[in-house]
């Protein structure tokens, strides 16, 4: 960097932090002199910092990345959500809060040396203009993709609405082109809803963007009045959240206006708020049921956690995720912003369900659990207790399902997406998502297909658990006496490919129907043929369709 350079950030900073006791004190009226001290001394040493590493540093810096990682790391000490938004992510914050983008409306995924389209969305570019799942992206605007990263290849794709490019793919062994326009994506937050039976009404919601509640007005309001639906169930899995306000809406569609959702408290008068329902409600009489699983956050969790603190429904599924924080956007220079943690929320009955202290790490910096003895029990409307601390804990736990390491790698290696792009390619049509089976000689196929694969290698948990076992014989000088007996065993666990696609079958067909039906009938279809297998869904209707089952679970036990 040059010289002049150097002294002009110097005299910057320099400049800054003299009249930093004054910014501050706009922001933070009760400083102490101390506080304001160690700001000015801080931001003089960085400015120090910085000047000599430009002026002496055996390579070139690149002041820019220097800074965006002093700044990455200051944030990181904080909590994982406080972060800083470059003028260059402004499109990934405006996709995150509103689900809008500019671009072409697909997915995409990295196989090999090559991009592939993975996923178009219904109803968009890729979609309208033929674009399918499996297609190999060969060039854009006539620049080779093959060796791309999907962070590159994504950016490439996204950009404003109304703007041309041109896709060169191949599909088989057949290249193709076509040219068409970008447009505004917005991802529907409601994916599908439905009727499970001839009461029960089903949503599935994915994300509390700016659009959230009204889509979910509207899915209610389509499955009341059109198909007579009497009791829903609310599917938040995998919903990491999003904006406060939208999770307020929606707990309003089934309590009174005026009812208090959710209040946050921080360090600042000014963030400490009450949020109240304002609009009268949907049906404060109708059954509700909210899906949660270790991935609804933030959102998910004031929602499911008013619910239950109201009595107003029953929560079934897995402790959620625990992110009781609060985060605002705050503009800074140059069209930047800064997303930061102001407040935590607390719900109708007191509780926060933070689980996760960053304010007390250990000597390595490592964050833990709010620690069992500051865990305290809070009462529910109908007086049932709950706890802060450890996220939404449900009233029916449901033990999460875990796929084996055959099924692991057959989704991995993208096996199930490679024979779900071979069948569409040869049926042009398949039976509606929630009928859809696949036939045992489809099965026999996939078999064969997969056995010809020659990556499909994998080991189970037996037998990593038994080579541990056998390095601690070994380390205690029992090997030696129990070798035949170790490879023995090792013989009998080692996995037979041919086997286990039998032992497993079960579970990779449900996944091989799914991604066929995303094939024909997209997210929607994808969403509504999994129900099929869910056993969530399914506890969920025996609750529902049980009433007195479901009104002593929101009874205190005597």
């Amino acid at each position: 960097m040059k010289i002049k350079h150097i002294i002009y950030l110097i005299v910057v900073a320099l400049v800054f932090t003299s009249a930093s006791k004054y910014t501050i004190s706009y922001y933070f009226d009760n400083k102490n002199d101390d506080d304001y001290f160690e700001i000015t001394k801080n931001l003089r040493t960085m400015s120090s910092v910085y000047n000599v590493i430009n002026t002496y540093y055996v390579d070139e810096p690149q002041p820019g990345k220097i800074m965006k990682t002093g700044i990455d790391a200051m944030l990181r000490s904080l909590d994982p959500y406080t972060v800083y938004i470059p003028e260059s992510k402004i499109e990934d914050y405006r996709y995150m809060t509103t689900g809008q983008y500019g671009g072409i409306g697909s997915l995409i995924q990295k196989q090999g040396e090559d991009i592939v389209i993975s996923e178009p969305y219904e109803g968009f570019p890729a979609q309208k203009n033929g674009l399918k799942a499996g297609d190999v992206l060969l060039k854009v605007d006539g620049k080779e993709v093959k060796g791309k990263a999907v962070k590159d290849m994504s950016n490439i794709l996204k950009g404003g609405a109304g703007t041309e490019l041109t896709i060169e793919y191949k599909r088989g062994e057949e290249e193709k082109t076509v040219t068409f326009k970008r447009e505004e994506i917005k991802i529907a937050e409601v994916p599908y809803y439905g009727m499970i039976d001839k009461e029960i009404g089903y949503i599935k919601l994915t994300s509390f963007t700016n659009t959230a509640s009204r889509n979910i007005g509207k899915a209610l309001r389509e499955l009341k009045d059109s198909l007579g639906m009497k009791k829903v169930i609310l599917d938040l899995r995998d919903n990491g959240g999003g904006l406060l306000h939208e999770a307020v809406n929606i707990v309003n569609f089934w309590t009174n206006k005026g009812q208090l959702v959710v209040e946050t408290k921080g360090r600042l008068e000014t963030v400490n708020r009450k949020y109240k329902t304002q609009n009268n409600p949907f049906d404060t009489d109708m059954p509700v049921v909210v899906l949660i699983n270790d991935h609804s956050a933030s959102a998910s969790e004031i929602v499911s956690g008013s619910i239950q603190d109201l009595d107003r429904g029953v929560i079934i599924g897995e402790n959620s995720y625990g992110k009781g924080l609060v985060q605002q956007t705050k503009d800074i220079n140059f069209g930047s912003k800064v997303k930061v943690t102001i407040a935590k929320y607390y719900t109708p009955s007191g509780r926060c369900i933070q689980k996760l202290d960053y304010s007390n790490r250990d000597t390595k910096g490592k964050v833990h659990e709010v620690s069992d003895s500051l865990v305290q029990t809070f009462k529910t409307k109908n007086g049932r207790d709950v706890k802060d601390g450890r996220g939404i804990e449900p009233d029916i736990k449901i033990e999460p399902e875990f796929y084996s390491k055959l099924t692991a790698v057959l989704v991995a290696e993208n096996v199930i997406f490679n024979y779900a792009t071979q069948y569409e390619r040869t049926h042009p049509s398949i039976a509606d998502a929630k009928s859809f089976q696949l036939s045992e000689q489809d099965y026999a196929d996939f078999v064969k297909m997969v056995k010809e694969n020659k990556k499909i290698t994998y080991t189970t948990d037996s037998q990593e658990m038994l080579q541990q076992l056998k390095e601690i014989a070994k380390d205690e000088k029992y090997l030696q006496e129990s070798q035949p007996e170790f490879e023995a065993l090792m013989s009998k666990l080692t996995p037979n490919l041919e086997s286990d696609l039998q032992r497993y079958k079960d579970e990779i067909k449900v996944l091989i129907e799914n991604e066929i039906v995303s094939r024909y009938y997209y997210q929607r279809g994808k969403v509504e043929a999994s129900l099929k297998h869910d056993k969530y869904v399914k506890e969920a209707q025996n609750v529902l369709n049980n009433k007195e089952k479901y009104q002593s679970i929101l009874s205190v036990q005597k």
